[in-house]
């Protein structure tokens, strides 16, 4: 079986290549790929045709299959791959003014089953490869090279960027449960010859695996980290996030801030605004208990109704007066809009559907 290129960092191609080919070889197949965003070697046009048979011979180029693709009136696009085997993952590309961020899958489905979110009532497929995860960032990189007809709907929209300059492990699946991968992944984008791709505009979302959390914070790679807390109460937060029976609130915290011990990072705490679950005023005192001593800022989401929930989205007075009292905490607090909501691919909301 052939390895796939896009799993190799940079330093292992280049030594597998250079015992065959000159240096400058290696350095022009790393540039189309990850300058130019050429997946496919018959399209490399100055690589000599006895290099391209080697490559073809000796690796596998297969990328996910893009099966569907949907535009939201905000301007957000969501893409469905479908893998080698069938199984099916989603990815979120959100332009803004300033920037391109892309949201991108580490597993196939998810088995933590968080009672506000989509891909938990898929249930778990299996981890994805680092190669396919390192090919939702190339075709997500990309989209943004193309030249796109933008919706009517929005208004005054930006220029599109040609590069994509965040990146989220927030899409399908939980990135703690398949670390290893997505530590390569940061290890072959992060590299000064592939995409550069700096930490502080990378982040990693986890549910709250604490042992992974803790070899996140000690492997030296860099990202930032963001915990879905959504609740600190135990008792609440076991029901909307089941993980929280298995990994408590004390735990989770003593995690936190060995994560804050080992990086330069403050931590990001996302919190599903959902009435009559979480939004009373004992969840705001909960919350302020929970984060008094960590250097965090936290992020409040309203729920996102996907295609079955028991759940309503918050109506714009309980945003506004949680929004106003929860301006006693210390931290550093925003109200997140998610995007893409009217096509499913917003906070959530991402399934195989």
């Amino acid at each position: 079986m052939l390895t796939n290129i896009f799993s190799l960092h940079p330093d292992e191609l280049t030594e597998q290549l250079n015992k065959d080919f000159p240096k400058y070889r290696s350095k022009q197949l790393i540039e189309w790929i990850y300058k130019h965003f050429v997946v496919d070697p018959a399209l490399m046009k100055n690589l000599p045709a006895d290099f391209r048979t080697y490559l073809n011979e000796h690796f596998s180029f297969d990328i996910p299959y893009l099966d569907k693709e949907l535009f939201s009136k905000d301007g957000a696009s969501k893409y469905r791959f479908r893998l080698s085997d069938n199984e099916v993952i989603e990815s979120v590309l959100i332009p803004e003014r300033t920037k391109h961020t892309l949201c991108i899958s580490s597993q196939a489905g998810c088995k933590h089953k968080c009672s506000f979110c989509a891909t938990g009532k898929m249930g778990f497929k299996r981890n994805l490869t680092t190669d396919e995860m390192v090919s939702q960032i190339l075709l997500g990189s990309q989209e943004c090279l193309k030249t796109t007809t933008i919706p009517s709907a929005i208004t005054n929209p930006p220029a599109p960027l040609p590069r994509i300059t965040n990146l989220v492990f927030m899409g399908m699946g939980e990135p703690m449960d398949n670390l290893d991968n997505v530590l390569q992944t940061l290890r072959i984008i992060q590299a000064d010859n592939t995409l550069a791709f700096s930490p502080r505009r990378t982040t990693i979302s986890t549910c709250g695996i604490v042992p992974a959390i803790i070899k996140f914070a000690d492997s030296g790679v860099r990202a930032k980290l963001a915990i879905s807390l959504n609740s600190a109460i135990d008792a609440k937060r076991d029901i909307l996030m089941p993980v929280n029976r298995r990994y408590p609130l004390n735990e989770l915290k003593q995690a936190a801030l060995y994560y804050l011990r080992k990086t330069s990072f403050r931590i990001t705490f996302e919190y599903i605004l959902i009435p009559g679950e979480n939004m009373g005023r004992e969840d705001l005192n909960a919350l302020r208990k929970f984060v008094g001593d960590i250097s965090c800022k936290i992020n409040f989401i309203p729920f996102n109704p996907g295609y079955s929930t028991t759940y309503q989205a918050p109506d714009a007075k309980q945003i506004e007066d949680f929004m106003r009292a929860a301006q006693a905490l210390p931290q550093a607090i925003t109200l997140r809009k998610s995007r893409g909501a009217d096509v499913f691919g917003a906070c959530g909301q991402l399934s195989n559907n």
